[in-house]
């Protein structure tokens, strides 16, 4: 009886920590590790967010950008982080969703190693073509991949990005042949296809919708479920004649395993607060393009696991390797 009494007093004790330590959180600087360059929209959702959560609780949000290799410096440093919520993260598709099939010896887990908060936003690629290229719909262009296996090529920011799996999903769904050509980011992918020196590209909104809406490229479908508002003419790729084809880049923001679940709440309440906010809308949606999402942690917990499995099969169909 005296050994249940300590084990009930202890689990008590423990109850009472997390809901204090909940309610005097934070009491000193949030660090927020972006594990990619500042500018992109890792970058800009982390200091957007980490300003508003700075204004509410009088503490600061610290980013900072650990960059190298694909996103795993900046992804295993949080992982070995102490879990007290005084050092967050923000992941995504590349980190938490293809780089656990891509690379055998990953440090971190993406799921065991991490306490997800929320999941913030989902971003479609646009397939786009140059001018040149012989096909004004997606089944014209598989029509054409086909007469030509691996002789169409599509640019990317790099082994395992996005981009570069958004195209590897077409072969695999499609049953289709084309030469991936990698390249060191977005800008130079974009001037690839841009100039002709490669086929199509898989680009993000932001990278591509101006050329797009100036004739310089075609845009033939996207890769989210829905059509985007900002280019309500182009079709899904579902639409476009490709059953079952949905890819979007997504990110959202984590913690070191074993972070309190009432500290996890409290920034995950506050967070689905500050995506509601029109100004932070205005800054984050870039125009309609990206979806804010939101929810709960159990649920963005259940989506990171679903995007493992997704992009293991893709990644094990197409014998696709990193570099």
């Amino acid at each position: 009886m005296r050994r249940m009494l300590q084990t009930l007093l202890a689990v008590l004790l423990a109850c009472a920590a997390c809901v204090a330590s909940a309610q005097t959180y934070p009491a000193k600087a949030v660090r927020v590790f972006v594990p990619y360059p500042a500018g992109g929209y890792y970058d800009l959702l982390a200091r957007v967010i980490g300003a508003k959560l700075a204004d509410t609780w009088g503490q600061p949000f610290v980013v900072e950008n650990r960059v190298g290799a694909n996103g795993i410096i900046g992804t295993d440093l949080v992982a070995k982080s102490p879990p007290d919520g005084y050092t967050i993260m923000m992941g995504g598709i590349g980190p938490h969703g293809i780089n656990p099939s891509m690379y055998p010896k990953l440090p971190y887990n993406p799921v065991r190693d991490f306490a997800p908060i929320i999941h913030v936003a989902s971003a479609p690629n646009v397939l786009v073509v140059h001018p040149s290229v012989n096909a004004h719909s997606v089944s014209e262009l598989i029509a054409l991949a086909r007469a030509k296996p691996g002789m169409l090529t599509f640019s990317s920011a790099g082994t395992g990005s996005s981009q570069h799996l958004s195209g590897e999903l077409m072969k695999m769904l499609a049953h289709v042949n084309m030469t991936h050509v990698p390249y060191k980011g977005s800008a130079p992918a974009v001037t690839a296809v841009l100039a002709g020196e490669v086929t199509l590209l898989f680009g993000t909104m932001a990278d591509v919708v101006e050329h797009v809406r100036g004739g310089k490229l075609r845009a033939l479908a996207v890769t989210s479920a829905r059509r985007i508002p900002i280019l309500p003419d182009v079709p899904t790729m579902v639409e476009a004649g490709i059953p079952g084809y949905e890819a979007t880049a997504w990110f959202g923001m984590l913690a070191p395993a074993g972070t309190p679940p009432d500290i996890v709440n409290k920034l995950n309440a506050e967070v689905n607060r500050v995506l509601k906010m029109p100004d932070v809308l205005a800054r984050i949606s870039q125009q309609g393009s990206a979806e804010i999402v939101g929810g709960s942690p159990a649920q963005f917990g259940d989506f990171i696991r679903a995007e493992v499995a997704k992009w293991a099969q893709v990644v094990k169909e197409t014998g696709v390797k990193a570099e």
